[in-house]
């Protein structure tokens, strides 16, 4: 009870309470809609990856003995401390490392986007600023997210910094989504506008991101470990918010302070599969010819510390947690939801039906083929962390109602000019299934939103529905299925109950992918 307590109260000091509200709908034990408690859960899960209480959770320090904890290990801090930082999260983690801080540290560099500081101060979200006279210096670029001169010399900066520093420092590092166009820094003679140029070539040819990110770093002075060779000998701790599936740490933001696997054969080999290498600036020549008879070889970071901080799948934890307070049996799906979006809503309509079924007396759900349908669509899917089997079996247990959980980033075929987003779209895409299967006497809810705040060109975060949707749509003369062919999801749910199905955040100052919640209740 006194944890309950706590997570409720938590909930109701948090910064984003404004987008709670109640409603007419089904109501659980403790009085609370069903749609509300969604939103109470996603506001939760979102506040809990925070660049506040993230760093929070990653650093302790001891003001007596100047002693700077991460994880396992301890630093001391003398007038040592330099901070540099990239990406979308950057100037809410900077600030909290500043409010953490205080006098020890002694200087800092980041790079963020063009306007995010305009925007979170609109916001009026303070904590999220750097105090007046801070001693980190911001920059701003990569304006649409793509590398600009402005993102260049930013990273240059960056670069001075670490350069300066002695074996008795230590260096912060804070990486975000979107780190990778805040941090360009070409090695001469290669210039920023040839490496955008053959890496717009190699994507537009069919290239994965896993080969433009070995081109990015074979041709970068601080991607793939250059950022961490640049710091030795000074001791380099990472903090890293994850928006990859997986947080392969040598892929976010082409991994600064992470050894590069790769070497100059791989990225000939690349440049021979799409036919480019004949054509490459002779500047890269240079560059690749330099790293092939570099006498010293690879990069190594044995100085650095890496750590991942805040993630999906950290996200579907807190997630979890809340849901079991709240009352429901609560199962982690995966972290990894991908796939085409259409594929991602019909498992999960089938998963509905077949949990559904689970919760029901016999005769009332899905059936034996409906079961095989759901694991075919789970392996097409090819999701390596689906623990299916493990929450089929949770649900049968179940005596009361089930939050299944799962999170990812599904992917949407363009195919109209209208407005929404993949959470948006998943969201009523799956709406449209629930309407068209047997789910017996269960309420099912499902919600689908992204923890940045920002689903595609809209101001929403995403969107939740219930089995119903179809019939309420119909009645209020709006076909879902018309609004679907022209990727029009945004449009649909304003016009829909006024757009109360809708959620809104605001900027959360972080990102983590999406997360997906699918809620099922007998009746």
């Amino acid at each position: 009870m006194a944890a309950a307590l706590q997570v409720l109260l938590r909930l109701a000091r948090s910064p984003l309470r404004p987008l709670l509200w109640g409603g007419p709908g089904v109501r659980l034990a403790s009085g609370m809609a069903l749609e509300e408690q969604a939103r109470k859960l996603f506001e939760s899960t979102v506040v809990a990856v925070m660049p506040g209480p993230m760093m929070h959770r990653a650093l302790s320090l001891d003001p007596s003995s100047g002693q700077l904890k991460v994880r396992d290990r301890s630093f001391r801090l003398q007038q040592n401390l330099y901070l540099v930082g990239f990406g979308k999260a950057v100037l809410g983690m900077a600030a909290a490392a500043e409010e953490l801080l205080g006098q020890h540290l002694v200087q800092g560099v980041i790079s963020i986007p063009k306007g995010i500081r305009a925007a979170v101060e609109r916001t009026g979200k303070q904590e999220m600023l750097l105090k007046p006279h801070s001693r980190v210096q911001v920059f701003e670029g990569a304006e649409d997210n793509l590398p600009d001169r402005d993102a260049l010399r930013a990273a240059l900066a960056i670069r001075q910094l670490a350069e300066s520093l002695a074996a008795d420092d230590l260096l912060l590092v804070l990486i975000s989504g979107g780190g990778s166009a805040l941090l360009p820094a070409p090695i001469p003679p290669v210039t920023l506008e040839e490496k955008q140029t053959l890496t717009k070539l190699l994507a537009a040819r069919g290239a994965t991101i896993q080969e433009l990110n070995t081109i990015r770093k074979a041709l970068s002075q601080l991607k793939g470990g250059g950022l961490a060779q640049a710091a030795y000998p000074a001791q380099v701790v990472s903090l890293i918010l994850s928006d990859v599936v997986g947080d392969p740490v040598e892929v976010i933001a082409s991994g600064p302070t992470v050894a590069s696997i790769h070497n100059v054969q791989d990225c000939l080999h690349i440049l021979n599969r799409y036919g480019l290498r004949a054509a490459l600036p002779q500047s890269v020549k240079t560059v690749l010819a330099r790293a092939d008879s570099d006498p010293r070889g690879p990069h190594t970071c044995g100085h650095v510390l890496n750590v991942i901080i805040g993630s999906n799948a950290l996200a579907l934890a807190e997630a979890q947690r809340q849901a079991e307070v709240l009352g429901y049996r609560a199962v982690v799906l995966s972290a990894a939801m991908q796939g085409d979006v259409k594929s991602v809503a019909q498992f999960y309509g089938l998963l509905a039906q077949v949990a559904g079924a689970h919760l029901t007396p016999p005769g009332t759900g899905a059936s034996v083929e409906e079961d095989e349908q759901l694991h075919e669509l789970a392996a097409k899917l090819q999701l390596p962390d689906l623990q299916l089997k493990e929450a089929l079996e949770v649900v049968a247990g179940a005596r009361g109602p089930v939050c299944l959980l799962a999170g990812g980033e599904p992917t949407v075929q363009l195919q109209g000019s209208g407005r929404g987003g993949r959470n948006q779209e998943l969201a009523l895409r799956v709406g449209a299934e629930l309407g068209q299967r047997p789910l017996g006497p269960v309420d099912v809810l499902f919600l689908s939103g992204g923890t940045d705040g920002k689903d595609g060109p809209t101001e929403a975060a995403g969107a939740w529905v219930m089995s119903d949707l179809a019939n309420q749509a119909a009645a209020e003369g709006l076909d879902i299925a018309t609004f679907l062919a022209h990727n029009d999801s945004h449009t649909f749910f304003h016009r829909f109950q006024g757009g109360a199905h809708l959620l809104y955040t605001g900027l959360t100052g972080t990102n983590v992918m999406d997360v997906h919640f699918l809620f099922l209740r007998p009746r």
